[in-house]
């Protein structure tokens, strides 16, 4: 797979070059394969984007998430669970290949 142009922070330089294949090599850095369930949630985060034009911070992403996705029952336990961190805006949205949040270290 040819190289992904990515930011200091690890996050595409580019949203629109987001393929799922590019957000399962993303995944692979956090030891996470990618199921129906993550790639859900990764467009609707990047719905959020695409409404709001900025990138989710947690808690305005989950509560997006459970909004979207009701039969998930999404909450932050279930994304850390899912994503393999605790940092769950910051890498919700680095799978989804949008910008980190502005709040996130």
């Amino acid at each position: 797979m040819p190289q992904i142009p990515l930011d200091d922070d690890g996050h595409l330089q580019d949203h629109h070059a987001w393929t799922p294949d590019v957000a399962q090599e993303l995944a692979d850095t956090l030891g996470v394969h990618l199921t129906e369930l993550h790639h859900r949630i990764l467009m609707q985060t990047r719905l959020f984007f695409e409404q709001y034009h900025h990138s989710p911070a947690t808690r305005p992403l989950i509560k997006h998430l459970k909004q979207t996705l009701p039969d998930d029952e999404i909450d932050n336990a279930k994304l850390q669970v899912l994503f393999n961190t605790g940092l769950v805006a910051r890498h919700v949205n680095r799978l989804a290949g949008l910008p980190k949040p502005p709040n996130c270290l």
